[in-house]
């Protein structure tokens, strides 16, 4: 089996060591045997988007995001058709608020955002949301908790099924306690870390439902040695779980 993982705009989408999350992805394909070509989607190059099994984008600067907009608004018809295909798709931060319909800056200002997904990205002029978060999420995962580092001034509202509800930390905005969004195979979050790393059993996630999208009927994913990644993930719950 072989996976084709796609990093659009690495070079402008790497705020918080976001490339942690697709060294992730592909180490634990390695590590099964499952071959993986990893794919950027940059300013220069272009590859075709119907190629790919796998999509991460990361987080940016409000300019960034900007810039991105610009450049993919071409493309965004068929990353629409890809996550309708049921196609892997994990964006962080910034990544998430551009697949929303606008994102509201801190002047105010109503910069349109790709419109993949029905959601809104807004400052309201409340301080940053910065810190430890767990949630409980409401994919079918064991264990079926998901931590990370959230650090994100806009508020983002939306409709759609939530990964987790909140058990510490704000997510999403500050009125729901509700974090990050799923829509198909599509994951939506402001869980830095980078969040694949610290959650591995939600990297096994994507890459299973990636197989399965591609290749049909694939019942499960051969168990790692987690052991390491186990024992930080217990740790971090012990140290900020309430």
């Amino acid at each position: 089996m072989e996976l084709n993982i796609y990093h659009l705009y690495p070079e402008h989408l790497n705020l918080y060591g976001d490339l942690g999350n697709v060294n992730c992805l592909k180490r634990r394909c390695l590590e099964r045997g499952i071959e993986v070509n990893v794919v950027n989607f940059t300013d220069d190059e272009k590859p075709d988007l119907n190629d790919g099994d796998i999509f991460f984008i990361g987080g940016g600067s409000d300019r960034a995001q900007q810039l991105v907009y610009k450049d993919f608004l071409q493309y965004k018809d068929v990353l629409k058709e890809l996550i309708e295909e049921g196609r892997a798709v994990l964006a962080v931060c910034g990544g998430y608020q551009l697949l929303g319909t606008s994102f509201i800056d801190k002047q105010g200002n109503n910069i349109p955002g790709l419109s993949i997904l029905d959601y809104e990205s807004k400052y309201t002029g409340d301080k940053r949301i910065i810190g430890n978060i767990i949630i409980e999420t409401t994919l079918n995962l064991e264990p079926n908790k998901l931590v990370g580092f959230e650090n994100h001034g806009a508020r983002t509202y939306s409709k759609y099924q939530p990964l987790g509800n909140v058990l510490v930390g704000r997510g999403n905005n500050d009125d729901d306690m509700k974090e990050g969004i799923v829509y198909k195979n599509y994951i939506g979050t402001y869980l830095h870390g980078p969040v694949l790393p610290k959650n591995p059993h939600l990297a096994d996630h994507l890459i299973l439902q990636a197989l399965r999208n591609k290749y049909g009927d694939v019942e499960s994913l051969e168990p790692l040695d987690d052991e390491i990644e186990n024992k930080a993930y217990e740790k971090f719950i012990k140290l900020y779980g309430k």
